[in-house]
């Protein structure tokens, strides 16, 4: 893995000591790649993860009358929880500050979003900016570290991807109109369709273990947006925060809520890009990926 972690390179160690004499073909070899994809996605997720476990469990167990406010717990938790990534050497200095930089452009949307009555947080706690409590920061910062994990751990490499300089306008074309469409024209599907344009063309090759999976960025967007949404729901039944229209009763969170998330999602892509560079697959990654959507007649013959 590029850019890996001491801690990470350690466990890549073991990994490929334990898996080393595993089949190269069949059902059994499917189903090891499949188990490191899984494992490698829950690595990934590990800060959001850990946040979320903490959220659920205070809306579960966390006392009413308790001296600290539940909002405040959440803060100093997700502070520790940062710490700890920090201090066990789970993040790099360079993922470090692109985090802090999302958890920052997160916090200003936050203090804009709850003011104009987008959605509202209780009113409990002292750790807080106006009507909204720190810890929502971190759920952004969430956010982006997933995004710069998965970057590395599955060695990410792109073909036909657009100019930075583009994607960095329509990012910020993106993060005003989240502001701006309050008061103005929404222009969330031309900024849509401005993503579809640029990332249309675009392949992603990652790789699992031996095997390389390739895919259509466009659609591996769609599935950390609606990762993203699916966590949404399970806050908002936690009641870390609420929508208007769930004051009444939690329900399931607007589907429409799925273009905002992916639009969010495009502003962390564009961040980790100026930490990571966009990279071209390899020869041998864009030959394994080939291979692993060859029939098998095909693999056979090259083989």
């Amino acid at each position: 893995m590029r850019n890996s972690t001491p801690l990470e390179r350690r466990i890549d160690a073991v990994a490929h000591v334990l898996l080393r004499d595993a089949s190269e073909r069949g059902v059994r070899a499917g189903l090891v790649e499949f188990a490191v994809f899984v494992l490698k996605q829950a690595w990934a997720c590990i800060f959001g993860a850990a946040l979320l476990v903490v959220i659920v469990a205070a809306r579960l167990w966390y006392p009413d009358d308790a001296v600290l406010a539940r909002n405040d717990f959440l803060t100093i938790a997700a502070i520790v929880i940062q710490i700890v990534m920090v201090a066990a050497r789970l993040e790099t200095g360079r993922e470090l500050w692109v985090i802090v930089l999302f958890h920052l452009t997160g916090t200003v949307m936050e203090l804009f979003k709850t003011d104009v009555g987008s959605w509202a947080y209780a009113a409990d706690g002292v750790l807080r900016i106006g009507g909204v409590p720190l810890f929502s920061g971190f759920m952004y910062a969430a956010v982006g570290s997933y995004m710069v994990r998965v970057y590395r751990l599955f060695d990410l490499g792109f073909t036909r991807y657009p100019r930075r300089w583009l994607t960095v306008i329509v990012a910020a074309g993106i993060y005003i109109n989240f502001f701006t469409h309050h008061f103005w024209i929404d222009l969330r599907w031309v900024l849509l369709a401005a993503v579809v344009l640029l990332w249309l063309r675009t392949t992603m090759y990652a790789r699992i273990w031996r095997r390389v999976l390739r895919m259509p960025q466009l659609a591996a967007f769609a599935g950390v947006a609606l990762f993203i949404y699916l966590a949404e729901n399970i806050g908002t039944w936690a009641g870390a925060w609420s929508y208007p229209d769930q004051v009444d009763g939690w329900h399931p969170v607007a589907l429409s809520k799925l273009a905002s998330w992916f639009l969010l999602m495009i502003i962390s892509v564009v961040l980790v890009t100026l930490v990571y560079p966009p990279r071209p697959p390899t020869p041998l990654e864009e030959d394994a990926a080939t291979d692993a959507t060859a029939p098998q007649g095909e693999e056979t013959e090259r083989a």
